[in-house]
């Protein structure tokens, strides 16, 4: 299954094709112009299925921006309906628990364990990431492509029984 797992942000976003335990592609792309890379994909059929992280809350405030990045949200989703591929949305908390069966996990926590789950195939320091001259499975994953591979791994697996349940709304 190739599964385009997006890290929306208020500004810009980050995806990973995943296909398999392969990372295929990355993108960090403003959030017009990741609109129009998702249909691209899609239309190729490169993608079966998109998992896109959604923002849940934990009774804090929180910034303009986290609002933003909702209104993204639902643009990716309605691009992915616009195409007909089937669209997720993914908690941060799912893919902690999914990843690192901890729901303290930090960022850094969830990158070591992704981290560890590919064979250390390349050069470096970290053969899972590897260096140019001998690349590993992870060559050029950085920042938020991290959080993307964790709501793609996660929903690859897990399915759609790991997706924000919406069906108590209404259109």
């Amino acid at each position: 299954m190739r599964v385009l797992g997006i890290d929306p942000g208020n500004v810009r976003s980050a995806a990973v094709l995943l296909n398999g335990s392969r990372v295929e592609q990355t993108f960090y792309e403003p959030n017009h112009v990741m609109r129009n890379v998702i249909p691209v994909l899609v239309n190729k059929g490169l993608v079966d299925v998109i998992a896109c992280e959604m923002i849940a809350s934990y009774g804090m405030p929180v910034s303009r921006t986290v609002f933003d990045t909702c209104v993204w949200i639902g643009t990716f989703r309605e691009i992915a309906e616009q195409e007909m591929a089937p669209c997720y949305l993914v908690t941060r908390m799912v893919c902690k628990m999914q990843i690192c069966h901890d729901s303290r996990a930090k960022d850094a926590n969830i990158r070591q364990a992704l981290i560890d789950a590919y064979p250390p195939t390349g050069g470096g320091k970290t053969p899972q990431i590897g260096t140019k001259a001998q690349p590993g499975p992870l060559y050029g994953m950085k920042g938020d492509l991290w959080a993307a591979l964790a709501v793609a791994t996660t929903f690859r697996d897990l399915g759609e029984d790991c997706a924000y349940d919406l069906s108590g709304v209404t259109s």
